[in-house]
């Protein structure tokens, strides 16, 4: 059934655009502003995919886009499909497999996420050393298709350690400073409570949010590298005393979007 559903939509793509990426880029809430900047080949809207879940939140476009960043050739997905929108996981992580069975080996997650480490502040972007997803399903599941992976995958390295080294150097170059953590997905949608925050930091997390620790794994299963960067958006509850909203979300985004695009760029071209 997995695979059914994958190679339909594969097929479908196939139809619309022979461009094989190297390099696959998930640009989280606030950040698809990027994907306009590069050199595009192709666009796929999601709703143009047969059996294609649509994004259905705000600041997320809901595309492929295919092209160009510094010479590689990549696949951006302007906008992801979240748990909490009512799909089953194995739909949330559809799009990360698609993009590795359009070619791409090295996949670069994005995301807005809230601050739990209380010495980081909005606006920080946050290399994800590593990650917690026990309060979301496993998107391996249930039928293990041998195409995409073994049925008991090693998780002891998800974010790859090379690309790693490879962000550390260029933020430095650049002058940004980075900070590095552990991510803890949630289900969401309601942001997490102040008792779940304190979870979350007793845990070893550092920063929360409701998306890419199960694409991360999926990848993973398939053999993909990857790396990862959240955009400190916001202090998660508990953490300062102020409201949560998805407007500040944005806003801080939009702030930090012409540092968090020179390392991107930066890193795409050396990875």
């Amino acid at each position: 059934m997995i695979m059914e559903k994958l190679e339909k939509c594969l097929t479908c793509v196939r139809e619309k655009t022979g461009f094989v990426p190297e390099t696959a880029l998930v640009l989280g809430s606030g950040l698809g502003g990027y994907a306009d900047h590069v050199r595009i080949s192709d666009t796929i809207n999601y709703a143009d995919i047969e059996g294609f879940p649509v994004s259905t939140v705000a600041g997320h476009k809901g595309r492929f886009v295919f092209g160009w960043i510094q010479e590689v050739p990549v696949v951006i997905m302007q906008g992801r499909v979240h748990y909490y929108e009512g799909y089953p996981m194995t739909d949330v992580v559809l799009p990360v497999r698609l993009m590795g069975l359009l070619g791409a080996k090295k996949l670069i997650l994005t995301n807005a996420a809230g601050g739990v480490n209380p010495d980081f502040r909005p606006g920080d972007l946050m290399m994800i050393t590593d990650q917690i997803a026990t309060a979301v399903p496993s998107p391996l599941i249930g039928e293990n298709p041998e195409e995409l992976g073994p049925r008991f995958p090693d998780m002891s390295e998800i974010y790859s350690r090379r690309m790693q080294k490879i962000i550390r150097a260029e933020a430095e170059h650049l002058g940004i400073r980075l900070r590095e953590g552990v991510y803890v997905q949630f289900t969401g949608p309601a942001y997490e409570t102040p008792a779940e925050v304190r979870l979350c930091r007793a845990w070893g997390g550092d920063a929360v949010g409701m998306s890419t620790a199960c694409e991360a794994a999926a990848a993973k299963h398939m053999g993909m590298e990857i790396c990862g960067i959240s955009c400190i958006t916001n202090m998660a509850a508990g953490i300062l005393d102020a409201p949560l909203c998805h407007e500040e979300v944005q806003k801080t985004a939009d702030r930090v979007g012409d540092q968090f695009g020179r390392l991107i760029t930066a890193v795409v071209k050396k990875i």
